[in-house]
């Protein structure tokens, strides 16, 4: 992906502001990120596991909150029988060994991109095995599914941290029985609206903390399951899977339908994937082996036999298994998690919309780097202001955890089937799979995620239809831009000139060359900018020395910096330059100014000028693409934040030349 011929800019353009790490070392707006250690031991697995813990968990970990009660609503028709308690615990203990345990943890963790997990590091490991194959309608169908799987994560993104704060402020009906449900509401309200104003702090300066909360939150609930399994030690029976095939003979439509409430234990799995490049596999798997997965086993199997005992729990099983002296306390920590939960897909949607402008199918954004040391702690103003938007219209337009349990499900089964679709993609050449290793693979988790799938598009009507909406509308954003690209480069490059012929018209015309250097911004790694035909063609002037920069996204998550920048002498004191970009990583032009001079190419800060195009678009017919969709790509080429700042350009030596294209 190469600069952006609309607006001068990149297939990644952003603009950097704040604390960026620009600003703090030499060349570090594209630094590499000192690479995980594969395989930790000691001293440094401990730190990267309880790291990971107050990260990785938050939204897997407060499923406790609402999952049971979401299984026994009244709308599945299930009554708090022995039998049926059994035949749930049992759907919820398997769907966490095999979806999370077996397919994350033991499978999709070895399909990482450089070290980087998630769907879209995965479907650019894809493209990189489908490249150059004759196959380019397979190519397409990944390439579709990669980005509808990134789209329903926004939807996750928006419904998480509503669904997860509603679920512990809930806890004050226990509590304070006598508080409106309007004031838990505006309680939930207030802590979300703050979650998402303090963002912009970045959480360098609270990650420490997330570590310890969800330590006191696993501890706290898996102590509570072993109290509430004294109660009745019989529950236990139901890690037999038995049980949960005696369920489903017993109420085969009410079962089906109840997976569309078991889904909600296994929300999060994805996240183990998407935040690998930040603690590798191995502590990810040390802490869901050894700490998460036993706390969420005991502490639903504790309200199991509580509902066992006393079936009137089930209108809150989770907090009517606290103490009455512990019950304030767990409010607090339950609170505190479930704004880490809410955190950690806050900054997902931060990362996810990062690798869509690197890869070309998302305008540049304002990408404000919150740490000097981690180039991954961005933080997005822009979305971060849908996010919380959406996030309070969910609150107050479902105002509870159980009514958006109809909206939370369809964004993560949808996520996780594609998943095993991309995986399945690669396994035969990643891993040396055999077809037969392959089918069986993506026979047996694709139909648990299709399973999963279905039984929550039944909720559609109550609310399953949330992320969908926000799905296609993400994905149609996302296929405009990268097709708008397509078509406007078209029509820009039939008005470029081979370099050849611009280099002998240039000897033959004698312009009087001035001293100094000028960058060219250019989309094309070949023939001649437009922005440099449109400054000879006026200014009748050119600088002594010339660059002719593109900047190239490749599809892995970062390029070292010995490989950054290619330089080709064209004569006559003409360069081409090729500096290349992850899709992690934002681009630095002063970095790049630096590492030509290394290459011999030098050119003084202050006797540097910087020109870049930006056009007007106007749309016409449909040729390329529907008139429809080159009206909205015109809004959102309009609406790309400015290359200047996000390319690190000196503002005072920027030149914008600006031309009308009809397109």
């Amino acid at each position: 992906m190469n600069a952006d011929p609309a607006r001068g800019g990149s297939a990644g353009s952003g603009q950097t502001t704040g604390t960026s790490p620009a600003a703090t070392s030499e060349y570090p707006a594209a630094a590499v990120r000192a690479p995980v250690d594969p395989d930790p031991t000691g001293r440094r697995l401990l730190i990267l596991s309880f790291t990971a813990l107050g990260v990785v968990y938050g939204d897997i970990g407060t499923s406790p909150l609402y999952a049971i009660k979401e299984c026994f609503k009244p709308l599945y028709g299930l009554t708090v029988t022995p039998d049926n308690v059994y035949g749930v615990l049992s759907l919820i203990v398997w769907s966490l060994i095999s979806v999370v345990t077996v397919k994350y943890v033991g499978y999709i963790l070895r399909a990482d991109n450089k070290g980087e997990g998630g769907v879209l590091a995965l479907l650019a490991l894809v493209l990189q095995r489908t490249a150059g194959r004759s196959a380019p309608r397979q190519r397409a169908i990944l390439i579709m599914l990669g980005l509808f799987g990134g789209a329903f994560l926004y939807g996750d993104g928006i419904i998480t941290p509503a669904i997860s704060v509603l679920g512990a402020v809930e806890g004050l009906e226990v509590a304070a029985p006598a508080l409106p449900q309007e004031a838990i509401i505006g309680i939930a309200a207030a802590i979300i609206f703050t979650l998402f104003y303090f963002q912009d702090h970045g959480t360098a300066k609270v990650g420490g903390t997330f570590g310890w909360i969800m330590l006191a939150w696993f501890i706290s609930i898996a102590a509570l399951g072993v109290h509430g399994i004294t109660l009745h030690p019989d529950i236990l029976l139901s890690f037999s899977p038995t049980w949960g095939v005696k369920f489903f003979l017993a109420h085969p439509m009410a079962s089906f339908m109840v997976l569309g409430a078991v889904v909600l234990v296994v929300t999060g799995g994805e996240a183990l994937y998407a935040d690998m490049g930040h603690f590798g596999p191995r502590p990810i798997r040390v802490v869901w082996l050894g700490m998460v997965l036993p706390a969420l086993l005991l502490n639903y199997m504790g309200q199991g036999a509580l509902l066992l005992s006393d079936p009137a729990a089930v209108d809150n099983p989770f907090f009517l298994l606290v103490p009455e002296w512990y019950l304030a306390p767990m409010l607090v920590i339950a609170t505190l998690a479930a704004i880490v939960a809410s955190q950690a897909l806050i900054s997902g949607a931060f990362s996810l919309t990062h690798q869509a402008v690197q890869l070309g199918y998302s305008p540049r954004v304002t990408i404000v780097h919150t740490s000097k040391d981690e180039a991954g702690q961005i933080y997005i103003p822009e979305v971060n202001k849908l996010l919380m938007v959406g996030t309070l219209l969910l609150v107050f337009g479902f105002g509870s955890s159980t009514a958006l349990g109809g909206a939370y499900g369809v964004a993560v089964t949808g996520t996780m089937a594609i998943t095993t679709v991309l995986f399945c993609a690669i396994a035969g050449e990643r891993f040396g799979w055999t077809p037969w290793q392959v089918g069986a693979f993506f026979a047996f988790f694709l139909s648990i995620d299709l399973a999963l799938f279905t039984a929550n598009l039944l909720k559609l009507l109550t609310g399953g239809w949330v992320p969908i909406v926000i799905a296609i509308a993400v994905f149609t954003l996302m296929t405009t831009w990268k097709r708008g690209r397509a078509h406007l480069r078209t029509i820009l490059l039939e008005r470029t000139l081979p370099v050849g012929e611009f280099i002998q018209s240039l000897e033959r015309s004698k312009v009087v060359r001035v001293p100094g250097t000028a960058i060219f911004m250019t989309s094309e790694s070949e023939g001649t900018p437009v922005v440099l035909l449109h400054h000879l063609k006026h200014n009748k002037v050119l600088h002594q020395q010339v660059i002719l920069l593109s900047v190239i996204v490749r599809a892995e998550p970062e390029v070292p910096a010995s490989e950054r920048v290619e330089v080709e002498d064209l004569s006559s004191g003409i360069y081409r330059v090729r500096a290349y970009y992850g899709f992690m990583q934002t681009p630095n032009v002063e970095e790049i100014r630096a590492r030509c001079a290394e290459a011999g190419v030098k050119a003084r800060r202050m006797e540097t000028t910087y020109y870049l195009g930006r056009e007007q678009l106007i749309p016409m017919g449909r040729e390329g693409m529907a008139r429809w969709r080159k009206r909205l790509f015109a809004v959102m080429s309009r609406n790309a934040r400015s290359a200047t700042q996000y390319f690190g350009i000196p503002p005072g030596r920027v030149v914008e030349l600006g031309a009308q294209i009809e397109f």
